[in-house]
């Protein structure tokens, strides 16, 4: 294998030196120089300080490594230019008064250069990072929220004295681990979720076997959200009363700041109960919603709901395209790559008239006596414009524009049978609708297991109104009251606690789930009244 010579690439003098172990990134032997950086790389985890030209070439993999020693050698030498390592003279192998004057230096590593593979490694990472949606971190959060509680039920027991501040600190910083690492993780997957969606890098058959797999995976995530964002929720309120968690904060914030260097120890506490404080407030908003603002977890909730019928959108439009239906973005692109492989501009010209019917004017029209005067008086096509008889034009297509003769319109036609069926079916479908409406409709309070049976027109209504209903309801609520969205229908809810199921007979099945108290309220009534509560 063969490779440029890797003479060094000047580097602009604007360009502040502290960024110069960034410039092997942009010149011609950019593939070169990052293989001889991660050689250096590999060598300090070996604790390797020190490496020859030689070592480097060799170390290098087979299939990118130069056949020449002198290659790598002058890569070195530009390396140690822009900062990335440093040349020391080698006088280790030195036997002779003649091996002084040859060119001998070993090379190690810069600050700069290893913070600038630092910086690259991270880059990489970040770009080819998918992220995930760990259920599983949900899990661990509700346990280590769980040991925190104990750790505060301890210290409401104890008279005298604190929690453990070790306990405290390891199941605090457990805690804001496994969240800051779901928090990362969802935003790295919902990125590369809408990459998919629209389809950038992601090729098309991988895609449609991709797909089924993913929207069980964002519906299984969704309910594992829905089941124990909840829960997570309770538990961080159940720390947040009468200062528990504050106390836990302050504990951590303590034993951390024992670590701390001489110079700093005055104000390491202080600098660590912020820290704390931060982070407990970014898991709190992460799970909890407040002062209208909706928590990260519903937000997520929301986008990866929204990404499942985006989903299906793009699988439709690709099955559309694959069954040859017109699509405009397709055919255009065709077309620019039949103009691309066209063999010369005549060709081309050719194709944009074919394509677009742009055609230079060659007459105004033509009708049966022109045909026939042209007939009895051919005229060639060599002859000009100029030269040939004048093109007679009507007076009426010079005065209006248009030569056509209008005849008689047509009928309007009569479109009332129509209409009249349309109308019966919405009085119809109104009727269904009132009378679902009066069949809800509770006089007061009542229990869900009291509704026994619905038709399918009340039973769809019933479970909007349940939907909007669930849909507001928040952690240690257990009354919650929504209007449907037509503005037609209120519903009022309230948790049991005796353990009853409801049951609900339709001719499609039977409906249950655990009793409530319930109130249905009509408000297309004109008068609507409601039991004092």
């Amino acid at each position: 294998m063969t490779s440029q010579p890797a003479e060094p690439d000047p580097v602009e003098s604007t360009e502040p030196a502290s960024y110069a172990p960034f410039a092997h990134l942009t010149v011609r032997n950019t593939a070169l120089y990052r293989q001889v950086m991660d050689v250096f790389i590999a060598a300090k985890e070996r604790f390797a300080v020190h490496l020859r030209p030689e070592e480097v070439h060799a170390a290098l993999a087979p299939e990118h490594r130069p056949t020449d020693l002198d290659t790598v050698a002058k890569a070195l030498d530009s390396l140690v230019e822009w900062g990335n390592l440093r040349a020391d003279p080698d006088t280790s192998r030195v036997t002779a008064v003649e091996d002084f004057y040859r060119k001998r230096f070993i090379y190690q590593l810069t600050r700069a250069g290893e913070a600038a593979e630092q910086a690259l490694s991270a880059y990489d990472e970040a770009l080819g990072r998918r992220g995930a949606l760990q259920a599983v971190a949900l899990h661990d959060i509700v346990t280590q929220l769980r040991a925190l509680l104990v750790l505060a039920a301890e210290q409401d027991e104890q008279v005298e004295g604190e929690p453990d501040a070790a306990k405290a600190h390891l199941a605090l910083s457990a805690l804001t681990s496994r969240f800051e690492a779901l928090a990362e993780n969802a935003r790295a997957f919902m990125g590369s979720l809408q990459r998919t969606i629209d389809l950038h890098g992601v090729e098309v058959e991988v895609f449609l076997a991709y797909k089924d797999r993913l929207i069980q995976y964002l519906e299984r995530f969704i309910q594992d959200l829905i089941t124990l964002g909840g829960r997570i929720a309770r538990l961080i309120g159940e720390l947040e009363e009468q200062g528990r968690v504050g106390v836990l904060l302050r504990l951590a914030a303590a034993r951390e700041a024992g670590d701390a260097a001489p110079d700093e120890a005055e104000t390491a506490e202080a600098r660590a109960q912020e820290r704390w404080a931060a982070k407990w407030e970014g898991l709190s908003a992460w799970f909890v919603s407040a002062d209208g603002r909706e928590s990260q977890a519903r937000l997520l909730r929301g986008r990866a709901l929204g990404a499942i019928p985006q989903l299906l959108a793009v699988v439709r439009q690709l099955n559309e395209r694959r069954a040859g239906r017109s699509d405009r973005s397709a055919d255009f692109r065709t077309l620019a790559r039949w103009f691309a492989e066209a063999p010369d501009d005549e060709a081309r010209h050719r194709l944009w008239r074919a394509a677009f019917g742009l055609y230079p004017a060659r007459h105004l029209t033509v009708d049966a006596d022109t045909l026939a005067e042209r007939a009895a008086r051919p005229v060639a096509a060599s002859i000009p414009w100029a030269e040939a008889e004048p093109l007679r034009i009507s007076p009426q297509l010079r005065r209006t524009g248009s030569y056509e003769r209008r005849g008689k319109p047509r009928r309007v036609q009569d479109r009332s049978e129509q209409r009249r069926q349309l109308a019966e079916i919405a009085a119809k479908q109104a009727e269904e609708i009132a009378a679902a409406r009066a069949r809800l409709a509770t006089d007061g309070i009542t229990r869900l297991s009291a509704l026994q049976e619905l038709d399918p027109v009340a039973f769809r209504l019933f479970l909007g109104l349940l939907g909007d209903a669930l849909a507001t309801w928040r952690p240690g609520v257990t009354t919650t009251e929504a209007t449907s969205n037509d503005g037609t229908m209120r519903i009022r809810l309230t948790v049991l606690n005796d353990g009853t199921t409801a049951e609900i007979r339709t001719p499609g099945g039977v409906f249950r789930g655990p009793d409530h108290t319930v109130e249905v309220t009509d408000l297309t009534r004109s008068n609507p009244v409601r039991e004092p509560r």
